[in-house]
């Protein structure tokens, strides 16, 4: 720990004090819940045992899915990947835990075609590229809109599931690229409790714990702890601060009525960070390239400097069995999520000591949604049916605002104008930029088998969208307070159309069209309001393979997404509107599974070819670039690959076991190189010359000694210690350097 983390926290980090003694009280309440949990297992053993005969029983428990996941909710009813007309990804909880991904970034690194995006612009956070187009708008948590700004944890996550291409019919505005899904864990009847502690190099220490207790016929308990901490190979060369992340979680549920027709669990997410961001390297204007004048170590940011956030979730799921066919699930969620972040980013001198240039926001968010899915299959006209239809009621407030530097210290004042420091200077921020939105949701959708083993998927959904941006600038020099304010009201359709042949259970040859919206007001912005929603239009065909009997899968798929009226992710853009159509052409191919007993694998590749086919109007100078008359953009962009976009990418993580309880395994990263440029403000007839990452190659390795109780296991990333940039600012100001090679040791204990 660097000798000045006290002041920071002093000074910057208003939830840190608070996470901290959360993690003073979190071992001893984890020992006590275990401790009580294994004597209320104990007495309940002992009791069935004067009751009940003996039974043997033969499954798996634990993590019976590998690499291969054989379900999935992603189309909103329980089915088999293999069976969705559709590409998917899934990343599995066995994947997570062979890897020891604590983020859903790491969980992240699985899925071919997706790179990550460099937190600017007030999209801090979670935020990724899925074939190069941006997925701000298509973070889900159990189905559920999950798009605050915040850093996902996964330790209380069964699977993550990565959904291609358009899906606003069966999630509602979107994007071209996908939804990512993350899937939580919940109570079991039976289940296998763990403890796990890792410690390795940069200051990493982990505690995790899943502990799952039955306390009725037909009810069970569930809580899910984690708390980590990690220090980084990189420092400022002048006051010897470094990154930082502490973060910590606790998830509990309770479940009632399992197994039965009526299942109804409540559950709650907490997550607290208190980290000090890492805004990467600058780029020489020169070369066009990262900068070499800088040690690969440098790192920009000071002590006082946090990105400290707050999320609470709460939901109630009710299940509720009509038949072995038919079933309607409703949803009920709460949530809330706090973030406040001051981050200092790199520059071209050396303004170590200063902290660079300063990247402030704070946001206060509240989503509350009430979702409801009914399902059912039937036979009519002599033809197989498989309908759903839904309902939703989304509510969203929001509020963000700009920090004061008092001293450089960090301190904020919310909804004040012409508060003066010491020396006299206007240092406050305007009032908070504040969203509210409803949207009301309908969709229905069928798949017919109209001849044996054809069938054909179609679907429509409505939303309707009321929403209010009211945005506030303040200029220190005059002292004048600017107040903007936009109404947008949005009724669009959303389709899903796929048509599918499975002449056998372990063969699906699929062809699928779907469509997707998202108004500005999805970004959080006011300019780009007069434009057309976002419009995106995805065609695929694709073929899925389940082979040595069901344990390996194989898929690929062929694909052509277009979009119009891009917007930008970047909420500080003057230009929200980048392009005025882009495509993206592409193949994928994924393997997961088991080859043999002993041998698994998940690997995936994607070649994509995401191109600019119309610039966007200009209205940087809204004085004289307008609708009607828009200024000239730069006709070189047009046939040129859109930004942060990677042609190929490809992983891979395989494992073996050696027998005697020792498994091996390891993997590669492979992303080509990427640009960072902003083509909505791009003015000039100069060639296309924008600042450029390139690309990496990162080697992980694994070894394992397994028992029935017990695991030890050994985890080395970034083997070869490559010097990488895997975050890009996608305008092109930045890259953020991946993480050096480091060691991992951890030790699972179950019980």
């Amino acid at each position: 720990m660097n000798k000045n983390t006290t002041a920071r926290r002093k000074a910057g980090s208003r939830g840190a004090d608070h996470a901290q003694e959360l993690r003073l009280t979190l071992l001893p309440l984890v020992a006590a819940m275990m401790a009580g949990w294994m004597g209320v297992s104990h007495v309940a053993l002992a009791e069935e045992d004067k009751t009940l005969k003996a039974v043997t029983v033969t499954a798996t428990q634990d993590a019976p899915d590998g690499y291969r996941a054989s379900k999935t909710r992603v189309g909103k009813v329980a089915q088999d990947p293999h069976d969705i007309p559709q590409a998917i990804t899934t990343v599995t909880r066995a994947l997570l835990d062979e890897q020891d991904a604590g983020s859903l970034r790491e969980a992240l690194r699985n899925v071919a075609g997706l790179s990550f995006n460099a937190a600017e612009g007030g999209r801090s956070g979670d935020n990724m590229n899925l074939r190069g187009f941006y997925t701000f708008g298509d973070m889900y948590l159990d189905g559920v809109r999950d798009t605050a700004q915040y850093n996902r944890e996964v330790f209380n996550l069964e699977q993550v599931d990565v959904l291609r291409g358009a899906a606003a019919m069966l999630f509602g505005r979107g994007q071209a690229g996908g939804v990512i899904n993350q899937v939580s864990k919940t109570p079991m009847l039976y289940g296998i409790n763990k403890i796990e502690t890792s410690v390795g190099t940069d200051g990493y220490l982990e505690l995790k714990a899943d502990l799952n207790q039955r306390i009725g016929e037909t009810t069970a308990l569930r809580l899910n702890v984690m708390n980590r901490d990690e220090e980084s190979w990189r420092k400022n060369p002048a006051t010897g601060a470094t990154p930082e992340i502490h973060r910590n979680g606790v998830a509990p549920s309770i479940a009632f009525g399992l197994g039965t027709n009526h299942e109804v669990t409540l559950s709650h997410l907490y997550v607290n960070t208190a980290d000090i961001a890492d805004y990467g390297v600058p780029f020489d204007s020169t070369t066009k390239r990262v900068n070499k004048a800088f040690s690969k170590t440098d790192f920009w940011g000071l002590d006082n400097n946090f990105d400290d956030s707050e999320t609470n979730v709460s939901t109630l799921n009710y299940q509720w069995k009509i038949s072995s066919d038919t079933q309607l699930v409703t949803k009920l969620r709460n949530a809330n999520y706090k973030r406040s972040y001051w981050a200092g980013a790199p520059g071209n001198a050396t303004n170590f000591a200063t902290g660079g240039s300063a990247k402030t926001r704070q946001s206060d968010t509240d989503n509350f949604v009430i979702q409801s899915d009914f399902s059912t299959r039937f036979n009519a006209l002599g033809m197989k049916h498989e309908f759903i239809a839904g309902v939703e009621y989304l509510k969203e407030e929001a509020e963000r605002w700009s920090l004061a530097n008092v001293g450089n210290l960090g301190v904020y004042y919310k909804g004040v104008v012409g508060f003066t420091n010491t020396a006299g200077a206007i240092v406050s921020t305007a009032p908070a930029n504040q969203y509210t939105g409803e949207t009301y949701s309908a969709y229905v959708q069928d798949t017919v088998e109209f001849i044996p083993d054809w069938k054909l998927t179609a679907g429509i959904r409505r939303d309707e969208m009321r929403s209010d941006y009211v945005s506030n600038s303040y200029n220190r020099t005059t002292n004048v307070l600017t107040t903007t304010s936009y109404s947008g009201d949005f009724g669009e359709n959303s389709y899903r159309v796929g048509l599918s042949w499975q002449p056998q259970a372990n063969a699906h040859y699929y062809v699928s069209w779907s469509d997707s919206f998202s108004p500005t007001a999805d970004l959080y912005q006011l300019a780009g309001a007069q434009f057309p929603a976002e419009r995106s239009k995805v065609s695929e065909i694709g073929a899925k393979w389940l082979l040595l009997d069901g344990n390996l899968a194989f898929r690929a798929a062929l694909y052509r997404a277009d979009k119009a009226w891009e917007r930008s992710t970047d909420l500080e853009s003057t230009a929200a509107v980048l392009t005025r159509e882009r495509r993206t052409d592409g193949i994928e191919f994924e393997l997961a599974g088991r080859i043999t007993d002993n041998w698994e694998v998940f690997s995936g590749m994607s070649v994509m070819d995401p191109t600019i086919l119309k610039v966007a109007p200009d209205r940087t100078n809204t004085a004289t670039c307008t609708v009607v008359s828009p200024c000239p953009v730069n006709p070189n962009l047009v046939g040129q690959t859109a930004r942060n976009s990677p042609k190929f990418t490809f992983n891979l993580w395989t494992t073996y076991r050696l027998g005697m309880g020792w498994k091996v395994g390891g993997g590669v990263e492979h992303k080509s190189k990427r640009y960072g440029y902003n083509p909505g403000t791009d003015t000039s007839t100069n060639a296309f010359n924008p600042n450029t990452v390139p690309g990496y190659t990162r080697w992980d390795a694994m070894v394992a000694y397994e028992q029935p109780k017990y695991t030890v296991k050994l985890n080395v990333q970034n083997l070869f210690d490559k010097l990488y940039y895997d975050a890009l600012y996608d305008n092109g100001g930045f890259a953020v350097p991946g993480q050096a090679r480091r060691f991992i040791l951890s030790a699972e204990y179950k019980f």
